[in-house]
């Protein structure tokens, strides 16, 4: 299921930052080939939608020149929380080939937009216990949104090989890092800048996604308005640095207070998670994104939840040759989940 496509790069465009990952298999395993996180300017992309496309390609171009990156194929990826449908449901037992021919007419009911005007796809998880019936997760994303990144990523140069899903390319991640327990429940949460990513897995198995247009832009507006400072140092005070008389110490509380509208919503999701399947538990969450990288984020998801919280390494089963920054590589690893995970894909797997 995880095959790699050998030359093409896993291109994780966010509100916030452009995150690059390229691998390459090595006796079975997997390597390192590149690793970049370049910044963006505020508001290029607001709410999964991309506002200055000339702006983002020519900083999708300087990333390029930057670590001078090889090949055009790109892997890139949407969130789901406006422009994108995914549901997992229940229909009568088909091959592959016969869904295909149907997909539009069954995805009517639960697509809100119209039909014409979203790209579907879908993936046949297997049967249920209830004789003739199987579970498949269907996918809906509208067109204009998918042509929107595909336009700008070539006007950079690159060739979109694959749009993929950001909650599927946790999934990916998580698939060559960890080992399935079968019958645990364990949520992938990745929290960007304004989105928030969650999927759970039960067995390694997808039972549940949502995206939510939330995310770390609530703490730095929260610093600029408390501290009158710039965006770039409010972002400087997320990462623990001092800013104009601003100690980080202060920072900290005013980044906790700005976490509770986050925070509120994970509990949110994962309590209609339980509501949806009579209460089954959630083992552990893990972690990805820039939220990860705040100051005590993971153990105020622990203590708001009660669930064990852990941040998510990415790179706990790929090798790193000696000429990247390893301790760089830990810090900032947490944010590429979904950079590794689309680096996996190749054209034609499911």
């Amino acid at each position: 299921m995880f095959l790699l496509n050998r030359g093409s790069i896993g291109l994780d465009i966010g509100s916030s930052y452009i995150k690059t990952v390229k691998l390459k298999e090595v006796k079975g395993s997997y390597e390192l080939e590149l690793f970049d996180v370049h910044p963006l300017p505020p508001e290029l992309i607001v709410d999964g939608s991309i506002i200055d496309s000339l702006r983002l390609a020519d900083a999708l171009k300087e990333m390029i020149r930057n670590v001078k990156v090889s090949t055009k194929d790109a892997v890139i990826s949407i969130a789901g929380h406006s422009s994108v449908i995914i549901k997992r449901i229940s229909l009568p037992e088909m091959t592959e080939e016969e869904l295909s021919e149907s997909i539009k007419f069954e995805a009517e009911q639960y697509v809100p937009f119209d039909i014409e005007d979203v790209n579907l796809d879908f993936q046949i998880i297997g049967p249920k216990e209830e004789p003739g019936q199987m579970d498949v997760i269907l996918v809906a994303v509208k067109k204009d949104i998918i042509n929107e990144y595909i336009s700008v990523v070539k006007e950079a140069g690159l060739n979109p090989i694959i749009v993929d899903i950001d909650s599927f390319a946790l999934e990916n991640m998580y698939g060559i890092n960890y080992e399935d327990e079968p019958g645990r429940n364990v949520a992938l949460l990745n929290i960007g800048a304004s989105t928030i990513n969650l999927s759970i897995l039960k067995g390694g198995i997808s039972v549940f996604t949502r995206d939510s247009s939330l995310g770390s832009n609530l703490h730095t507006e929260a610093l600029q308005r408390e501290f009158n400072v710039t965006h770039e140092n409010a972002e400087r005070l997320k990462r623990g640095e001092a800013v104009e008389n601003v100690s980080p110490e202060d920072a900290l509380s005013v980044i906790e207070a700005a976490s509770d509208e986050i925070l509120s919503e994970i509990i949110r999701s994962f309590d209609y998670y339980r509501s949806a399947t009579l209460h089954e538990d959630i083992s552990e969450v893990i972690l990805s994104g820039g939220c990860a990288l705040l100051q005590n984020f993971p153990g105020l998801i622990s203590e708001r939840s009660g669930i064990e919280t852990r941040i998510a390494e990415p790179f706990r089963n790929i090798r790193i040759p000696k000429k990247f920054d390893l301790a760089y590589i830990q810090e900032m690893g947490s944010m590429m989940a979904v950079a590794v995970g689309l680096a996996l894909r190749k054209q034609g797997d499911r």
